[in-house]
């Protein structure tokens, strides 16, 4: 196992995604942490949604980042999800409005994002990898 100090809070670990930054003694990665801020999460939010963070480690992930651009960049456009699987209500640009729905729905909705995701993904060598495979008729609209 190869571990590589980044920063205070910040490792990269070959046996973690990857090699992928993550906050040091958890799974986390710095993408995550950066893409919640991207959504428009305050940093002060962000450990209320990953309650595992400190506000300090979320501070060094956006650190990081703002030193790491092209690389974290790269890291969340090989991550993304393609858009067509990802419900209307939950995508980026509506937001706002998905975040106006009662909990209870919003997380139902994230329930079937990834249910609906998940099949996407296979066991492979280093982990989860993504396939093309799009089974017909998945609508999260139907309900």
């Amino acid at each position: 196992m190869s571990v590589e100090a980044t920063s205070r809070y910040v490792t990269r670990n070959a046996d973690i995604l990857q090699g992928e930054p993550i906050i040091s003694g958890t799974r986390t990665s710095v993408r995550a942490i950066v893409e919640s801020w991207r959504l428009g999460i305050r940093p002060e939010e962000i450990p209320m949604h990953l309650p595992h963070l400190t506000l300090a480690q979320v501070f060094d992930a956006l650190s990081f980042y703002l030193d790491n651009q092209p690389e974290i960049n790269d890291y969340i456009e090989r991550n993304r999800i393609p858009e067509e699987l990802v419900h209307p209500k939950v995508r980026q640009r509506d937001r706002r409005a998905f975040l106006k729905l009662p909990v209870a729905q919003r997380n139902a909705l994230l329930s079937q994002q990834a249910a609906i995701v998940a099949e996407h993904f296979q066991p492979g060598a280093e982990g989860m990898e993504w396939t093309d495979e799009y089974v017909e008729g998945e609508s999260m609209d139907d309900e």
